[in-house]
């Protein structure tokens, strides 16, 4: 998977996981805005304009009513994730969650009944959305939301509110900064009177997140084109126009299937004699691929926001927690006995994991194995070391005297300049197996049965697991920094002592004397330094694993609990009693916060394993 598929894909994850936990649409303002923070595709445009094609088109399936009138009454948040080639595609319902539709015509029945049952079987409409989530090795990783289509007049069967009604909802969802416009009109009318432009200029005034598609183009009157709207001369967007070209009625009515429909599409735009200067770039498949590459950059906008608000979150969560209090028992005794046994069924499962009896402890070897070689065959030494920088360097240590053999100076600066490279990648080895320790001590907490039934101890063992493992982090930090300074506070004498021996060995000082400022001098420091800087590389690639495993996976087996194990004994009966019982509704409660906390834990270690992916 792609990094691009990673990002959308989290993105994808962490918006249905609010929408299961209810942080979407109507809940608390600290947990809907992470939902808001998290940048979607709304689908904008008139009744009849051709908004459900588009988004058929794009999903490559038939699987939206279809009808006159108003046939949208409800928003549907429909998130697509790419599946691998091959596998079968199937779609789940947010109010379904154990069923899975292979069938894509019982999930058009589903739409409409679902929207019967909050609208009744007329013509209401309603802001509830309905969650819809695709699986297909034929789309893009998307969020799209279909919205209900605008319109000028009420209906049979309609309260006279229903147009003020449709663009309210229809505003609550563009109007928000993170919103892409997916704005759909077609081509057989005058683009000046297209009510998704309309809207879309209003929310969206300068254009920066609107994208305009043109629908029906093969429905225009013969002898014209729609060249001055798709080419930005009629109304202009920072985005280019993607020209769509619907399946006809008759191909509806044949069932004809999606991807013949993208391939006669794309026939069309190929052989056009007003588009196939533009065929690339038009066409439902191109579409998915321009809003997936933007969404992908939005989000990589997005990421410090996105990063801040989870870890406020994540502290008005853990502040809830402690708020909530914790269950009272009987015996002190025996409380302290339970909770102990409790952790110690942790500690072996987490044990497991580190040791090769679950899966997961071959992560840390990846890092050492794969990650920080690499990171350290990225690092700049070529342009550190390059002609220029090393005539630089030399000349200014020497100052206004002249080196009269080896430039030791000049030779220092360049390995002491070098050297400094080398934090970055011990840093990152420790971050890196920092994360796959807090994943692993996630994981065991989850997979320890016992612990299920007391979410407060977990949250507990999760927070002085955490605060344990960022003890370790910080040493194993220490460590690895003293290596690297190490090398730079005390270079090998050898490797000095061999430069002089060099010009003598030449056999005619003076000529060395002479050649000394000329390009191949400074070649020559240049390629003694990366010899050496190659030699510490070598050693710190096998000292580096050592410090790191020593100072945080050794110590993460032998102590993760120690400082809790002296906490817990020191408490008292009651203190006790709230780790292992509560009231019903307190759990209930606790129990929401303790997925809401782990949603975004789990969302921050998955955007800085994306970010440490790049």
């Amino acid at each position: 998977m792609t990094t691009m598929e990673s990002l959308i894909g989290l993105v994808n994850r962490i918006q249905r996981a609010c929408t299961v936990l209810g942080d979407y649409g109507g809940g608390d303002n600290a947990f809907s805005s992470l939902w808001e923070a998290l940048p979607s595709v709304a689908v904008v445009g008139g009744q009849s304009s051709g908004k459900s094609s588009v988004l058929e088109s794009i999903v490559g399936r038939d699987f939206l009513p279809r009808g006159s009138g108003i046939v949208t009454r409800r928003p549907l948040v429909l998130q697509l994730h790419k599946t691998e080639d091959g596998s079968q595609e199937y779609a789940e319902f947010l109010h379904l969650p154990k069923r899975r539709f292979t069938d894509f015509s019982l999930v058009r029945k589903e739409i409409q009944d679902e929207t019967d049952r909050m609208t009744g079987k007329t013509k209401q409409i309603s802001p509830v959305p309905i969650h819809l989530s695709i699986y297909s090795p034929n789309v893009v990783n998307l969020t799209l939301i279909d919205l209900p289509g605008l319109t000028k007049v009420a209906v049979e069967g309609q309260p006279e509110s229903v147009v003020q009604d449709i663009e309210t909802m229809v505003r609550s969802y563009v109007e928000k900064p993170n919103c892409i416009i997916l704005a759909i009109s077609p081509a057989n009318q005058d683009i000046a009177t297209s009510d998704a432009i309309k809207l879309s200029r209003e929310v969206d005034p300068l254009g920066e997140r609107t994208f305009g598609v043109l629908t029906k183009l093969d429905l225009m009157d013969k002898g014209t084109n729609a060249l001055d709207v798709l080419e930005g001369r009629s109304y202009r967007l920072q985005y280019p126009w993607v020209g769509i070209v619907n399946r006809s009625q008759a191909d509806i009515n044949k069932n004809v299937d999606m991807i013949v429909a993208r391939r006669k599409e794309r026939e069309y735009f190929a052989t056009s004699p007003d588009y196939g200067h533009l065929a690339n770039k038009m066409g439902s498949e191109y579409l998915a691929k321009l809003l997936s590459k933007h969404l992908e950059s939005v989000i990589r906008a997005r990421i410090p926001s996105i990063t801040s608000l989870i870890n406020k979150s994540i502290e008005e969560l853990e502040s809830e927690m402690d708020h909530l209090g914790r269950p009272v028992a009987v015996d002190a005794g025996a409380q302290l006995y339970t909770i102990l046994e409790l952790c110690r069924a942790f500690d072996r499962i987490f044990k497991e994991h580190l040791d090769g009896g679950r899966p997961g402890g071959d992560r840390i070897y990846g890092v050492f194995d794969n990650q920080l070689p690499a990171a350290l065959r990225k690092l700049p030494f070529d342009r550190h070391l390059s002609l220029q920088n090393v005539r630089r360097v030399v000349s200014e240590a020497d100052g206004y005297q002249p080196h009269l053999i080896a430039p030791e100076q000049g030779y220092r600066r360049l390995i002491e300049g070098a050297l400094n490279y080398f934090r970055g990648p011990a840093e990152a080895s420790v971050d890196a197996v920092h994360f796959v320790l807090k994943e692993l001590v996630r994981k065991s907490i989850g997979e320890t049965q016992e612990l299920k039934r007391f979410p407060t101890l977990q949250g507990e063992i999760a927070a002085a697991s955490s605060e344990a493992l960022e003890r370790f982090r910080e040493d194993s930090k220490k460590t690895v920094i003293r290596l690297v300074d190490m090398e730079s506070s005390y270079l090998t004498v050898e490797f000095f002592r061999r430069l002089p021996q060099e010009v003598e060995k030449g056999g005619n000082p003076t000529s060395s004397t002479v050649d000394r400022y000329t390009e191949g001098h400074f070649r020559r420091i240049g390629s003694n330094v990366s010899s050496y800087i190659n030699m510490v590389s070598e050693t710190l690639k096998n000292t580096i694993p050592k410090a790191v495993v020593y100072c945080q996976v050794r110590e993460a087996k032998q102590s993760l609990l120690n400082h809790f194990y002296t906490q817990i004994g020191k408490k008292e009966a009651k203190q006790l009693s709230q780790l292992l019982d509560e009231d019903p509704a307190l759990m209930e409660r606790r129990q929401q916060c303790a997925k809401r906390l782990e949603l975004y834990k789990s969302a921050r270690d998955e955007i800085d394993s994306v970010s440490w992916a790049r």
